[in-house]
């Protein structure tokens, strides 16, 4: 029987659940791992440090094309800092436009909550027609009333 680790105890060690590992297989991010004659999974430390650095880079918001370009990366003896540096780089600016754009829905949200808020404290409960945020929301513009 090879030596190794069954899927589950990989999925405890990494934190990760046994269906992103067999995901991350799937997808060819991970190599084929031997099977026991039951047909369970053996992993070796290699294929749990591989699985482990899969889950980091996809927290830090890696695309599966992504992390199979950072794995070559690492498996390259070439210099590649610079190219992760890029990639980082891409990333960072990614995640800096959804921010704006949170902000940006986050001011609306308030907007549309002081509308409610205002209307609820001068007409009390309403009905959806006389609702603002219904009414504009629908395309009808602003309450005058």
């Amino acid at each position: 029987m090879p030596n190794g680790v069954q899927i589950g105890k990989v999925s405890e060690q990494t934190g990760l659940s046994i269906d992103a590992i067999r995901f991350y297989e799937k997808q060819r991010l991970l190599d084929r791992p031997p099977r026991t004659e039951g047909g369970f999974r053996l992993f070796g430390r290699e294929d749990i440090e591989r699985i482990r650095f899969i889950g980091s880079v996809q927290q830090l918001g890696f695309s599966l094309p992504e992390i199979r370009e950072l794995l070559v990366l690492q498996r390259d003896q070439g210099e590649s800092c610079s190219h992760v540096r890029e990639l980082l780089r891409g990333k960072l600016r990614t995640v800096r436009e959804k921010v704006r754009e949170l902000r940006a829905l986050e001011q609306q949200l308030v907007k549309s909550l002081r509308k409610c808020e205002g209307n609820l404290k001068s007409k009390g409960n309403c009905q959806a027609e006389k609702c603002p945020v219904l009414k504009e929301a629908s395309g009808g513009g602003p309450d005058e009333n």
